[in-house]
This record gives structure tokens, sequence and C-alpha cells, in this order.
């Protein structure tokens, strides 16, 4: 499968690594059961707890960018946008409203019916080595459409469900990544619903870890912090772009992947938003 994967367009930058190979990259990380690894060549991690502040704090100091925290914006018809803190004069709008389908534009995001995804992680501490990399496992190839709509994809479907049923049912595939302090962010489950509530299943965190533990060939270590967290998500598109208004555009991420592709959705988005306005005489 992961053969397969190479050959497609997204397969570009990825090669296959023997057990020796991978073992040279990182042999804290090759146990018994490992047969091959994909490495990727071009995949970049940032620490979103310091990015995302540090990024306001330059749009703010080198552009001017105005923040309104803790302010709840109550209706969006542009240039006047009604907020819990006054009116702001905007000429043009782009709502991102996360998971929350219901304050703005209900009518407009409902008709792509959404639902919200619950997942939980975990923060486990330093394993005393680096990894050269984010680590997933084979539960990773069955969420990703890039490999589970393969032909290929089928054998290891059928595999997965006789022997890990439990992970495929709670949405559990691997994902391991190393923090500047050496602590490994660790996750998650997926599951689907309208409300989903607010606590975490300590089988779901089991189920989590028992994939580490096969994955790595070592026992987790300690936990230092759990949490969930939710996005919304549709069944037959990764995201969406309305125009309720020719100045307006709702975009809403429903695949869990907004860091990595909010960038490039936001600025499709502003640049349709502009062009649009400028081909109908606005400046």
């Amino acid at each position: 499968m992961l053969e397969a994967f190479v050959r497609t367009e997204m397969g570009e930058g990825c090669r296959i690594l023997s057990r020796a190979e991978a073992a040279a990259c990182c042999p804290a990380l090759v146990g018994a059961d490992v047969q091959a690894v994909l490495q990727s060549s071009i995949d970049l991690r940032v620490e979103s707890r310091e990015a995302v502040p540090k990024i306001a704090a330059w749009l703010a100091e080198r552009h001017g960018v105005v923040f309104l925290r803790q302010t709840a914006v109550l209706s969006v018809e542009p240039p006047r946008l009604e907020t819990s803190r006054g009116v702001v004069a905007a000429g043009a709008a782009v709502v991102c409203p996360g998971d929350d389908a219901v304050s703005l534009f209900p009518q407009r995001i409902a008709k792509y019916q959404p639902t919200r995804c619950k997942l939980q992680m975990l923060r486990l501490a330093n394993p005393g080595f680096r990894l050269p990399g984010a680590l997933m496992s084979d539960l990773g190839l069955m969420r990703y459409a890039g490999y589970s709509a393969l032909p290929e994809a089928a054998p290891l479907r059928a595999r997965l469900k006789r022997e890990q049923d439990e992970h495929l049912r709670h949405g559990i595939h691997l994902i391991v990544v190393q923090s500047a302090d050496g602590t490994l962010v660790v996750g998650d489950s997926h599951q689907y619903a309208t409300t989903p509530d607010y606590f975490a299943d300590e089988r779901i965190d089991q189920l989590i870890l028992d994939e580490f533990t096969a994955a790595t060939g070592r026992p987790p270590p300690a936990i230092c912090e759990r949490w969930i967290g939710t996005y919304p998500a549709c069944t037959d598109r990764t995201m969406f772009i309305d125009a309720p208004a020719r100045n307006v555009r709702i975009v809403v991420i429903t695949s869990g992947s907004g860091a990595s592709t909010g960038f490039a959705i936001g600025e499709e988005a502003v640049a349709d938003l502009y062009e649009r306005s400028v081909a109908n005489g606005d400046s």
C-alpha cells in the first residue's frame, strides 16, 4: 500500500525506508515489529500554543492589525458589523465560526450539514530521545483519503478490522510529535455528534497509549496533560467557502486540518473576496 502511495502525486517527497534505514534514523523507535517506514521530507510542524499568539503579536506590531478579544459578533452586514463592544465599520468580512454553526448565518451553514468531532489528546513526559519527525502508525492510513482511497488499502482495512476493531470504532489513529522541551504530544480519537459530551474516556486514552507502545516498542512515558477538542466535520467535504453576500465569505474547515491548511485557504478566500469586489466595481 505504501509503495502505491509514493507513486501518487501526494507521495511526492516521500520514500520508503527499510528496517535498517529506519533504525539509522531513530534506533529508539525501531522495535521488533517494524517492517518499513514511510518517510516524508516536506513536513513542517509548529507549536500552536506558542505560534498563534506570536503571529498575532507580529500582525499587531508590524501591520497594525487590531484584535478585539472577548468580543462577540452579533451580525455581519458590511459596512456595519454589530459586536458586543459596539459597531465596527468594514467594507468586507470573512466569518470563520469554527464549530459554532448557529450564531452567524445558521441557514447558510446548515445546508452543508456539519456536525462536531470530539477528540482526546495527551502530553507525555520527555522519553529521553529526540524524534526525527512526526510519528504515525498504520491506523492513520485509514484516516486520510490519500492512503485509504487507494485500492491497495483494502487488505489493510480488513486486517485492522479483525485485529483492532475497537480502535477503529473510536476513530483512533496515532500521531506523536515532540515539543521543544522534549515532551510528546500524542493523539488522537474521533467521535461525532452535534453536541458531544465534554468528558474524556479513560478507555480511549488507554487505546491511544496501547498504539503508542505497539508503534514504538516501548511503554509510554508518564502523562503530563490530557485534553479534549472539537472541530466541525462534514461527511462529504474537507472545507467550504460560502458567499452569503458579494462582500462576505463564510470559511469553515471541516476535517480537523485547519492548522495545516488554514493559511492557504485564507489566502484563497481573501483573493476571491476582493477579486469579486473589484469585478463589481468596488475599490
